[in-house]
């Protein structure tokens, strides 16, 4: 899918992953579930792009509805795989905090649980080689990526800042659909380890010169990222 010049979108509101095409190649935000390979492949081919034209994909964080196909992108096509740090144990299957569900919705809850099915969430493999990257790290890819650490989803959440797209990929940083109960909006998201750090350090979300705000679930968000924030901090006082 198409979002903009430059924009590209895989899956859907349930679970998404991003493309940024530009003439030197293409980099990855996320990689969804397994099951979007074939996602990939297919907008790929209407790009009239190739696997060989990703120069790397960039984890926002390190839970396994992020992995998807990075591991098989990274053994069968040398494509390397940014993390953060303090989430690259996570990413190679390392322990994660349980987390309390918090409101929920039984419809919302099983689309998201079959969804992720259809879509392989059980056969995620997960990393066994990353490259750790690190906060206000400009990275060697297509776009010039710059990392905004957001702790508080996990420890090494971050913001993906691309200035030539004017856009800002989040993970779970927020969300504009929660999987639990279905509302839209940017609010924060589920399974979020330490819920006052991650509302915290969207100060640092607010402050970039963007466009588009793009979570790794719910709708693409545009406007003004200060009013995203503002949002969010009101639906977790709600």
């Amino acid at each position: 899918m198409r979002i903009a010049p430059q924009l590209h979108r895989l899956g859907n509101d349930i679970v998404a992953a991003y493309l940024v095409d530009t003439p030197e190649g293409i980099t990855l935000i996320d990689a969804g579930l397994p099951g979007h390979w074939r996602d990939l492949l297919r907008e790929l081919r209407a790009m009239g792009r190739g696997l060989s034209d990703i120069r790397g994909v960039i984890l926002t964080h390190g839970d396994s509805d992020h992995l998807g196909f990075a591991e098989r992108l990274r053994r069968e096509y040398g494509v390397p795989v940014f993390v953060h740090s303090a989430d690259a144990e996570r990413a190679k299957g390392g322990p994660k905090p349980p987390t309390p569900m918090g409101r929920k919705r039984l419809g919302a809850l099983a689309g998201f649980f079959l969804y992720a099915a259809r879509k392989g969430g059980a056969r995620t493999r997960h990393l066994t080689e990353v490259v750790e990257i690190a906060d206000g790290q400009v990275l060697p890819l297509p776009g010039d990526p710059r990392i905004v650490a957001l702790p508080g989803h996990s420890p090494g959440s971050v913001a993906v800042y691309v200035p030539e797209v004017r856009a800002a990929f989040v993970g779970d940083a927020l969300t504009t659909r929660s999987v639990l109960t279905g509302e839209v909006g940017p609010q924060p998201a589920p399974f979020t380890d330490e819920p006052a750090e991650a509302l915290a350090s969207l100060d640092r979300l607010a402050a970039l010169d963007v466009e588009w705000i793009l979570p790794g679930h719910g709708a693409p968000w545009r406007g003004r990222p200060a009013d995203a924030v503002a949002a969010v901090r009101a639906a977790a006082s709600a």
